[in-house]
């Protein structure tokens, strides 16, 4: 496990041939590119959680049949600043750091004065995102770097920040059918209005202003207020349909004031976030054409979630679905401590990640009975009202032991049948990968010994009529780092193996990544 999660990976920044096995579809043309942690040493320094290592991009090219692989460390000011002082210098969410090796009180007050509100890392290393013709390395701060998919050279950084007042943002953003960017992030610069703010970076900007930036034209669609100022939800998506957004407020919270002295109390960010099993989960839908919040009170128990699949409306009802726990056990199970040789036999989720479907009725009866449920679809879902007139939610479960979950792109945000996600289990770690059809409870695998694959990328072939009509991706790991890792390609219908590219490589576990298909592509001149 260690080799897995705890060794530096090296970087290879010239293209590395790999050995193509089996075939691979002639129409399969463009990059798969990935993002995820790669180094968690730095001299004698070392990060305590996964989450928290430097940014490993990697990328496999697809030409003519041949397949190309590359990778390289995101250099980032925090990379840059840790590897010229040789140890962590930048605070990192499960890992705090402290620049300064002789902490008297003084330099210590001054700098609890600074990081109230902190000044948070630009090490992102979570996801890939596409905003006009640009490709930006994200992670769940304020700032987002823009690489270059090709060289994977990393260009100028972007603080939301200038444009929106946010200190913390989400890395699964959606696009709408213009290619505009939808996202969301927090707002507790403000102190007492914490707020969630929902914004929108154009595609293009107008043609008079070609070298401008997209997000000199970012607009606030709106802001939902959070239900407690100084402790507001963590949230690592959000949801879509044709006419609304889905925000959930989980009762996973992070603690303002303890965050504001944390660096005083020589403690990580990560303890300053509490799930309070006691409180409810809120549900808050955003009509995206009068940018106003859906005024009846929809709620559920207490969960905790990183993963929306996707939503969409049928019949006066919204119908969403999540990957959720009933606990907040999974962030702790990557903690580098815990990633030892034994982690297999010792490490058990003490909740189990379950596909559960919400399915809320929007254009309920105002006049309905107290205590009766609303749901008029075909479903076992609930949505009872309450005597104050909220309505308390109950999700129909889909499945059990999924996570990372990825659909067709082309049906974000409509009815859908197909989730590709990797099988976890009670183990977090995946071990194996799935076709799960929401509509038969079908589900189709691919797994072998000694391997550990990462989120699974559909890809649709060229002029494709039917949602599951392509191919999947996925980068495999294996345990023994003397055994090459390859990229696995499937028939994403029958979820047979088409072929693989085999690379002479360690190659590191990611996170979650793009297909940039070839026409996307810009070429280096331009």
């Amino acid at each position: 496990m260690d080799t897995l999660y705890g060794r530096n990976k090296e970087e290879h920044p010239e293209p590395v041939k790999a050995e193509v096995q089996g075939q691979l579809p002639t129409w399969l043309q463009g990059m798969l590119l990935r993002n995820g942690p790669g180094m968690h040493t730095i001299g004698d320094s070392k990060y305590n959680h996964w989450f928290d290592g430097l940014a490993l991009l990697h990328s496999f090219t697809f030409k003519n049949g041949e397949v190309y692989y590359r990778s390289k460390y995101l250099r980032s000011d925090t990379y840059n600043c840790n590897i010229e002082a040789n140890r962590i210098m930048v605070s990192e969410f499960g890992t705090m750091a402290y620049p300064d090796p002789c902490k008297n009180i003084f330099a210590k007050a001054f700098s609890y004065l600074s990081h109230t509100i902190p000044e948070f890392t630009d090490n992102c290393l979570i996801n890939i995102m596409k905003a006009g013709d640009d490709f930006y390395a994200t992670g769940e701060t304020n700032f987002i770097r823009k690489i270059n998919p090709q060289t994977l050279e990393t260009l100028e950084k972007v603080d939301y920040n200038k444009y929106v007042a946010v200190n913390l943002a989400t890395s699964h953003p959606h696009y709408d059918s213009a290619g505009n960017v939808l996202n969301m992030g927090t707002s507790i610069v403000d102190k007492g209005k914490t707020k969630y703010l929902l914004f929108k970076i154009p595609s293009s900007v107008p043609q008079h202003e070609k070298k401008k930036s997209c997000f000199k034209h970012l607009e606030v669609v709106c802001s939902v207020p959070s239900r407690s100022l100084l402790h507001p939800s963590y949230y690592h998506s959000f949801g879509i349909t044709e006419n609304y957004i889905i925000f959930i407020e989980q009762p996973f919270r992070l603690d303002i004031l303890k965050m504001a002295t944390a660096y005083m109390r020589g403690v990580s960010w990560a303890s300053c976030l509490a799930f309070n099993k006691d409180d409810k989960t809120w549900f808050h839908f955003i009509d995206r054409r009068t940018k106003k919040e859906v005024s009846t009170k929809f709620y559920t128990d207490a969960l905790v979630f990183f993963h929306h699949v996707n939503a969409y409306e049928e019949d006066g009802h919204i119908i969403f679905d999540i990957i959720a726990y009933t606990d907040n056990s999974l962030y702790d199970m990557f903690y580098l401590k815990n990633l030892t040789k034994d982690f297999e036999e010792n490490a058990k989720l003490t909740s189990i990640p379950t596909c559960r479907r919400f399915v809320v009725p929007l254009q309920c009866d105002k006049d309905a009975v107290v205590d009766s449920n609303l749901v008029t679809l075909p479903s076992t879902a609930t949505a009872v009202k309450e005597k104050d007139g909220s309505i308390y939610c109950q999700p129909e479960i889909l499945c059990e032991g999924i996570e990372l979950p990825r659909i067709n792109y082309g049906y974000n945000g409509k009815k859908y049948k197909y989730v590709f996600a990797t099988r976890v289990q009670w183990c977090p770690v995946p071990t194996k990968i799935a076709k799960f059809n929401t509509q038969t409870k079908e589900m189709l695998q691919w797994g072998q010994d000694d391997c550990w694959p990462s989120e699974p990328v559909f890809v649709p072939r060229p002029d494709a009529k039917e949602e599951d009509d392509g191919v999947v991706l996925t980068c495999v790991v294996k345990t023994d780092p003397k055994d090459p890792p390859f990229l696995l390609v499937l028939d994403a219908k029958t979820f047979t193996e088409l072929g693989r590219a085999i690379v002479n490589v360690e190659m590191h576990m990611d996170l979650h990544g793009v297909f940039i298909p070839q026409q996307d592509m810009k070429t280096e001149t331009e």
